[in-house]
């Protein structure tokens, strides 16, 4: 059991916002001494973690609260979209440093950068090269179908979307030293699935065939190897075998 002061100290918090959490009923003690002193177990300490990491990702507390205290609340479950939700975080981040990174060269006189560049993180033009490169491989109809959702959507809607994607490609690429056919690298591929529904939903062999062109088409191949130049090659293994289990 740990005090308050212990805890706060864990958890780099002030006793303050703990005694604020347990006024508000969002953690509450796991046990009050008869001298009035809180003590908190390891459960508490789990969902304290939760608390923050909803806070970090700048959700209300009284929307936190409604979280944590509902019944069935799934702790594991909650990690992993965690997870999901700081790797796009960390993606969108990575991919605006790049980009000041380029215009601070470009300001210097040392690079230059044109207007589209300027504005790389921010643009949609990989997509639009994938909706292209879909309508060759697949049903035009369906492609077309698929670009019209996709154009419904709001910028905001369409970022969190690109960001998802490159998330799950760096969930692969972590995967990459447990192998192709590793529990974490199909949990990868499956995930990976489930995000093509967002555009439309390709059967068993195209989507083979789409893991196997990321590798064959050059300009694909580049955008992938700028993230791991494993991780084409693992993703067409990966859903290879994803496939089969599938049969």
């Amino acid at each position: 059991m740990f005090t308050v002061k212990q805890l706060s100290s864990i958890a780099r918090i002030t006793p303050r916002t703990l005694r604020y959490y347990d006024r508000i009923g969002l953690l509450k003690p796991s046990q009050v001494g008869a001298n009035g002193y809180r003590y908190y177990d390891e459960a508490a300490l789990l969902k304290l973690q939760q608390i923050l990491l909803y806070r970090e990702l700048e959700l209300p507390l009284d929307r936190i609260r409604e979280i944590v205290n509902r019944p069935g609340f799934d702790p594991l479950a909650a990690l992993e979209d965690h997870k999901l939700e700081l790797a796009r975080r960390r993606v969108r981040i990575e991919r605006l440093i790049a980009t000041v990174d380029e215009t601070i060269l470009h300001l210097k006189g040392k690079k230059e950068m044109s207007d589209k560049q300027l504005f790389a993180a921010f643009s949609e033009e990989e997509q639009a090269e994938m909706e292209k490169e879909a309508m060759k491989l697949y049903d035009p109809e369906i492609v077309k179908e698929s670009n019209r959702r996709y154009r419904t959507l709001s910028a905001d809607e369409k970022q969190a979307i690109l960001d998802e994607g490159n998330a799950l490609y760096l969930e692969l690429v972590a995967a990459i030293p447990e192998g192709p056919g590793s529990p974490a690298a199909q949990a990868g591929v499956e995930r990976w699935r489930r995000h093509m529904d967002y555009f439309w939903r390709p059967n068993p062999d195209q989507l083979v065939a789409l893991a196997e062109h990321y590798s064959l088409d050059p300009r694909f191949k580049a955008n992938f190897d700028r993230i791991d130049p494993r991780l084409a090659a693992f993703m067409g293994e990966a859903v290879r075998i994803y496939v089969q289990r599938l049969k």
